[in-house]
């Protein structure tokens, strides 16, 4: 099998962990165990503080000590053992332990199946979108499968499973860890390297425009949480009524926009428009899917506004990690991904997913949300996020040099 076709599949299974759980575990947390919203907003922060730590470790391993898809395959393998644990536990205190436990272990696979399709794609502003978009298949793959689990459960009690879609992500886990093994082979560079390679990553900041770029993809990952922790529980609210069973499927709208926008835009807009340029519609998309919430109806309009996801997320980014394996030097590729995935999967993450929850129970009084006032809160951040970085960021398209 070519190595184009191991990276698709990778990109395939590690999204399809994370699409199994990621857009339904709050609304599972909400209506089947009765957590509160600053309860699962703090569940939801758990894999972004995973990825504050855990990526800069996975990444001085891969680039010093260990094969980066050996590091993929254990992480997996692990992380799925634990998943199918966390779908029989109940309480808020287990549910908290079993999910950070998970997080700490899947958290550098983000970063690392990033680094390898870069090692091993020649042209990867060419081709790292149309290998990543497997991803998005995958994310749509776990939502579509959990809904016909639960179609199935219904005539069919005995597979039924309380928490079905963390042992669905459980299953995805353990197969991809298993296949990891079989990834291009990805040694660690160790000739003529420094030692610790998160720390040379790091010093990249002492680049201005980097650091203006990394400061503002922080903040628009914060308010990329408002959609993530928040879209289950307003579409299954009264004023939209999407039914439960039904979520999983009406959320992967979102993902069949991203395959669109990542494997047919993506190749085209980049090269002709460069990192600023693309980035920038990213963050415009953002502040008219949040502005759509606002509006909050019609509902089929709110469903139809989760395409837009493809254009927020694929030219933000899927451009901004591009844009970091463009300028990092050879030498610290893993590291660097692992360090803008700390910015973004980690702190902002983290940041947003408290945030967005605490911002849902402000606007909450007698059990029912003002779903207008919580979303205008993202549409005006994401809206001065898209002036900051038309006004202050200047695009590099060479390697950043090294600091002593």
């Amino acid at each position: 099998m070519s190595a184009k076709f191991r990276l698709g599949a990778m990109m395939f299974l590690e999204y399809a962990v994370w699409g199994a759980w990621a857009p339904v575990l709050t609304a599972y947390l909400q209506n089947d165990l009765h957590f509160t919203g600053i309860q699962y907003g703090f569940i939801m922060s758990l894999l972004p503080i995973a990825t504050i730590i855990a990526p800069l470790v996975g990444g001085q391993l891969a680039d010093r000590y260990f094969p980066t898809e050996k590091v993929i395959g254990v992480s997996q393998l692990v992380g799925g053992a634990i998943l199918l644990l966390g779908a029989a536990v109940a309480s808020y205190t287990a549910m908290i332990w079993i999910m950070l436990i998970y997080c700490v272990v899947y958290a550098p696979t983000l970063a690392l199946t990033n680094s390898i399709a870069f090692i091993n794609l020649k042209d990867s502003e060419k081709d790292f979108g149309r290998v990543r978009v497997w991803g998005t298949i995958g994310w749509i793959a776990a939502g579509w499968s959990l809904t016909g689990w639960r179609f199935l459960a219904k005539s069919a009690p005995w597979i039924s499973v309380k928490g079905d879609t963390l042992f669905l992500a459980g299953l995805f886990s353990i197969v991809m860890g298993i296949m990891a093994f079989g990834l291009p082979h990805t040694p660690p560079k160790r000739e003529g390297a420094k030692p610790w390679a998160f720390l040379e990553a790091a010093k990249m900041l002492r680049d201005r425009d980097f650091l203006i770029f990394t400061v503002i993809a922080f903040i628009v990952a914060t308010e990329l949480q408002f959609y993530y922790v928040l879209t289950a529980p307003f579409l299954t609210s009264p004023k939209i009524g999407v039914a439960s069973t039904w979520l999983s499927m009406v959320m992967t709208i979102a993902q069949f926009a991203e395959i669109f926008v990542m494997a047919l835009l993506l190749p085209k807009v980049l090269p002709k428009f460069g990192i600023k340029k693309t980035m920038t519609l990213g963050v415009l998309a953002w502040p008219l899917r949040y502005i759509i919430f606002v509006i909050g109806g019609p509902a089929w309009l709110v469903i139809a506004s989760l395409s837009l996801h493809g254009f927020c997320y694929v030219f933000f980014f899927t451009a901004a990690y591009i844009y970091v394996d463009t300028i990092a030097p050879a030498d610290i590729r893993a590291s660097a991904q692992s360090l803008i995935a700390v910015v973004i999967l980690g702190i902002g993450n983290f940041v947003g997913s408290n945030f967005s929850g605490w911002i849902q129970n402000v606007f909450t009084a007698g059990g029912a949300t003002n779903w207008q006032n919580v979303f205008w809160v993202p549409t005006v951040l994401t809206l001065a996020c898209a002036a900051a970085f038309v006004l202050l960021f200047k695009e590099r398209k060479t390697p950043a040099p090294q600091q002593g």
